[in-house]
Parts: C-alpha cells; structure tokens; sequence
C-alpha cells in the first residue's frame, strides 16, 4: 500500500545555486541544509536536492512513492522488470529509500518512514 508521491528528488550539481532557486521558488528556506541533502517542505510536499544524485544514476527528479513495506514494494517492481538502482538503505531517523529504473528507463523511488514519524 502506498501514501503516495510524497517526495521529489532533484539531482543537482551546484547545491548552493539550487538551494537558492529552490528557496526563492518555494519562499522558504530549507528544513533540512546539510552538505548531503537540502529539504523543502511546500504544501505537503517534500523537495529533496542531492549533489551525488547523478552519481547514483539519478539522470533528473525522482519522484518518491512512500510505502507501508519498502521490501515487498521492492519486490514487486523487479518482480516486474524494473532494476535496482539504489538498495534499500537507511537514510538516517529510520527512514528507509530505495530506487529503480522501469523497463522504459524512468526512475522510481520508495521511501517508508519510521514506525510513529
């Protein structure tokens, strides 16, 4: 079961520029401003901008499908023909992503939170 696209990734190569774009877009300023990861809240929304995501074979935004089970979600995509771009990891506070790319190449995110977050 999903809460649906909660979560869009951006990957970014100038974290600086992006974090500004993205707060003059937003109107806010970040909740989350690390050297790894800057978080937006807007709307319900969560805006995530990563400087390795291009690394990770991120090739533009990712959208993020929370979940109940990230496991069995998991599962089921490849069970479906996507392919693992990122394994189940934690991200830190219990929050667990995980990414694929579908049989045509688009990108599709997991994340499930902490149980009580």
């Amino acid at each position: 079961m999903t809460a649906g696209v909660k979560t869009i990734i951006y990957p970014v190569k100038d974290l600086a520029r992006a974090k500004a774009m993205f707060s003059g877009l937003l109107g806010a300023e970040p909740y989350a401003d690390t050297a790894y990861y800057v978080g937006f809240k807007d709307a319900g929304q969560d805006v995530g901008l990563d400087p390795n995501g291009h690394a990770k074979g991120m090739t533009g935004p990712v959208p993020f499908w929370h979940v109940d089970d990230i496991r069995t979600a998991l599962a089921g995509l490849l069970e479906a023909g996507a392919e693992t771009l990122q394994e189940v990891q934690d991200v830190g506070g219990g929050r667990l992503i995980a990414s694929v790319k579908d049989p045509d190449g688009n990108l599709v995110g997991l994340l499930q939170d902490a149980p009580g977050a």
